[in-house]
């Protein structure tokens, strides 16, 4: 695929998604939405790759779904806009390597819906949040999703109700994400904690991402029996046996990826 509103890099086992429509304040159109979705999987199926990182050119990470495509449509046409706007949901859980939101600016409406999304965000001081669609006479139902999977039934309920915007202490304090640094620390901060993952053992990383996704949606029985499945599935690896005998040694592990 050509892309057109993002960018697509990779660099030491990390993959950068970067949206690159500055000018229109990062909105989602189809084209954007299409293409996020195509790169993500590509760098899901690419073994070089072991980490995945979202973040944007211009003044902010994303102001939400672009208004012109939210006009004059039959429900069929909504419905079907509406689909490929959320498909980043299904994308983004089923893949098997972590995804990691760098945000800056502000990430509102279908913006704040891929932060949540993202397993883990790193996010620069000052940025703003908000599920602001209701403020247009419209709702963030579908971001809202994502948005209670991190922060509970009653405060998404209260930013997908209001549409009130938050600034990055509390969307870190309330748990939508995991870091707040200074404006000038964002890239060092956001390679440090992707570097971080892409030391692990990879198949580890994709073992425990996809266990934590089945087991959330699961009750206590099942997930334990979810959870004790992965983990024997882990030590069966050789990356297991290597992690033990690297760390018996005291040396850095040489991981095989098998």
């Amino acid at each position: 695929m050509d892309y057109n509103s993002i960018l697509v890099e990779k660099a030491d086992f990390v993959g950068f998604i970067i949206l690159n429509k500055p000018d229109n304040l990062n909105v989602f159109t189809s084209q954007l939405a299409e293409e996020l979705n195509f790169a993500l999987k590509e760098f899901d199926k690419d073994d070089d790759v072991r980490v995945v990182v979202i973040k944007a050119n211009g003044k902010g990470f994303s102001a939400g779904i672009d208004m012109n495509e939210l006009k004059d449509k039959t429900f069929e046409e909504y419905y079907d806009t509406t689909t490929l706007m959320e498909e980043m949901n299904i994308t983004i859980t089923n893949m098997k390597k972590p995804v990691i939101a760098s945000v800056h600016g502000f990430a509102v409406a279908n913006g704040i819906g891929l932060v949540a999304l993202c397993d883990l965000a790193v996010a620069a001081e000052g940025t703003k949040f908000g599920a602001t669609a209701i403020n247009v006479g419209l709702s963030c139902i579908g971001p809202s999703l994502a948005i209670s999977k991190s922060l509970g039934r009653k405060k998404t309920l209260e930013l997908l109700l209001t549409g009130k915007i938050i600034d990055a202490n509390e969307a870190e304090r309330i748990g939508l994400i995991n870091r707040v640094v200074p404006k000038d620390k964002l890239e060092e901060a956001t390679l440090e904690l992707a570097g971080e993952l892409a030391k692990k053992s990879p198949l580890a990383l994709q073992i425990t991402k996809r266990a934590f996704y089945k087991m959330a949606d699961a009750d206590m029985s099942k997930a334990l029996e979810i959870a004790n499945y992965a983990f024997s599935e882990i030590c069966m690896l050789e990356d297991a046996k290597e992690g033990i005998d690297a760390f018996m040694e005291k040396r850095e592990p040489n991981w095989k990826g098998r």
